[in-house]
């Protein structure tokens, strides 16, 4: 495969697993109070939302653009498993099988990414070409 296609397809592809953190984040906000009535339902503490939100935004905006893209990664990773053990156990209801299984190929995409990094189209390529040998 040559070098643009690569590295196009990894910008493609951290955007797409970006894109979902960000959308969650911006619903989590928007619906307030709805975010907290469902995460304690599953008997996650309210307080603990804006942890959620802010790993969500943070991690999904540094994946995007593509800065200290491993380590967001890999907290987005254990969000994501996390995320599928506390609220998509219920298999008995095929959507809730299908989101748990969702979250752990999302964890999976991540852990690729904490393996090969974000490409060379990435403020981390970037600053590693600018450092000094």
């Amino acid at each position: 495969m040559s070098l643009p296609i690569r590295e196009a397809a990894a910008l493609a592809g951290r955007l797409l697993l970006a894109a979902i953190f960000l959308h969650e984040a911006y619903a989590k906000l928007t619906a307030y109070s709805a975010a907290v009535a469902y995460a304690e339902a599953f008997g996650v503490p309210g307080t603990l939302l804006p942890l959620a939100i802010a790993a969500e935004l943070v991690g999904g905006l540094l994946v995007a653009i593509g800065y200290q893209t491993r380590a967001a990664a890999l907290v987005l990773a254990g969000f994501c498993v996390i995320t599928a053990v506390v609220f998509h156990t219920d298999f008995s209801k095929r959507g809730e099988l299908l989101h748990f299984e969702k979250d752990l190929a999302i964890a999976g995409g991540f852990l690729v990414l904490l393996a090969h990094g974000a490409g060379r189209w990435a403020i981390d390529a970037l600053r590693e070409r600018k450092q000094p040998t």
